[in-house]
């Protein structure tokens, strides 16, 4: 069976827009623990959209250009790169109201079909082993270009993966990464660098997970095949919020719900509910079954959901419906801190997070 995945690193625009989106959002709630807001941004070579609202008991402490121009920096927008944050002209016409949040936080704001899915095991952090891939490549190169072999260069960049999965175990069969590169960097010197990177991801992963089957040497592997990539970032594409969605969940293999993730407050149900969703698949697999896929249904101002439906390989706990009460979950998983490290597209690959952890007894 032939198993596809992607991933953008963070200096991708369409990731750049979710990070600030989801920043805005946690300036919110560090001065309203009940904050309500739903935040778009679009970017477009120099310009930067941000449209929506937000509710908070106090006005924010910083501007929402401000918050720009710290994510774009802290993405690597600077110092040299193509593209400067510093330098973006950010047009907002997101409606700051000073009121009661919780009118708007603390229900079921709106209809959702929220999906969750859990797979395989710990060593894939439940995920689809070809998007568990596709997320360490991504965070090694993310790495390298923050403090590592490859400092300075980025922050945007793409890569695709194509590997084989039957009986015998997994092989990488093709790994494409282009990456952006200052102007001055010479280009096979950094597609040496980025070669080197991607070897030792895919090597250290092979010592903790014997099912990787494939060396190295046998993999194809493309690097910037169309060339040096210098304006990259805002100058190179467009880039909008909620345009990775396949990314941020499970992968091209996993069907998903309809909403996106980032930019909304916590409590809003496409978020918790994904979330809550992908905790419930979670302890099914991770109590004997194989597989796990749960879609859940949420009307307005009602807690419990219309439906849950379950998919399941295998045996494994259900959690009873419940579990999946508005009110219960919010109590569950409202402790979570949001930010531009969930933004990237850490969601379902950070193992530490609360919703991708098994927290109870195996079965017997």
């Amino acid at each position: 069976m032939i198993r596809m995945s992607e991933m953008v690193l963070p200096g991708h625009p369409d990731k750049f827009c979710d990070q600030v989106a989801d920043a805005v959002i946690a300036e919110t709630v560090k001065i309203d623990a009940d904050a309500y807001g739903q935040i778009e941004v679009s970017v477009w070579s120099d310009q930067v959209w941000l449209s929506g609202g937000i509710c908070t008991r106090k006005p924010l402490k910083k501007t929402l250009r401000d918050i720009v121009v710290e994510v774009g920096l802290a993405v690597g927008y600077g110092n040299g790169n193509w593209i400067d944050a510093t330098k973006y002209r950010v047009h907002d016409t997101v409606c700051q109201l000073i009121d009661e949040p919780g009118k708007w936080s603390q229900k079921v704001n709106d209809q959702a079909i929220v999906v969750g899915w859990a797979g395989y095991d710990t060593k894939t952090a439940y995920l689809p082993p070809e998007h568990f891939l596709a997320h360490t490549f991504r965070q090694a190169l993310t790495n390298a270009c923050e403090d590592g072999v490859l400092k300075s260069e980025g922050p945007d960049g793409k890569l695709l993966v194509v590997m084989s999965e039957d009986a015998g175990g997994w092989k990488l069969e093709t790994l494409l990464v282009t990456l952006q590169q200052l102007e001055e960097t010479n280009f096979v010197d950094l597609t040496e660098r980025v070669y080197a990177v991607v070897k030792n991801a895919y090597e250290e992963l092979q010592t903790t997970d014997v099912r990787w089957k494939r060396d190295w040497a046998e993999v194809n592997v493309r690097i910037n095949p169309n060339g040096p990539l210098t304006n990259g970032g805002s100058d190179g594409d467009n880039g909008q919020t909620g345009r990775k969605l396949v990314m941020d969940y499970y992968g091209p293999r996993v069907p998903l719900g309809g909403g996106a993730l980032a930019g909304k407050h916590l409590t809003h149900i496409d978020r918790i509910g994904s979330y809550a969703a992908r905790h419930a698949a979670v302890q099914v697999v991770a109590t004997g079954a194989r597989e796990c896929l749960v879609r859940v249904a949420y009307a307005p101002n009602q807690p419990v959901p219309l439906e849950v439906s379950w998919e399941v390989e295998g045996t494994g706990r259900r959690q009873a419906l419940e579990y999946f009460d508005f009110d219960a979950i919010r109590q569950r998983f409202t402790a979570e801190a949001l930010g531009v490290e969930l933004a990237r597209g850490n969601h379902f690959f950070d193992a530490s997070l609360a919703w991708n952890r098994f927290d109870g007894q195996r079965l017997t």
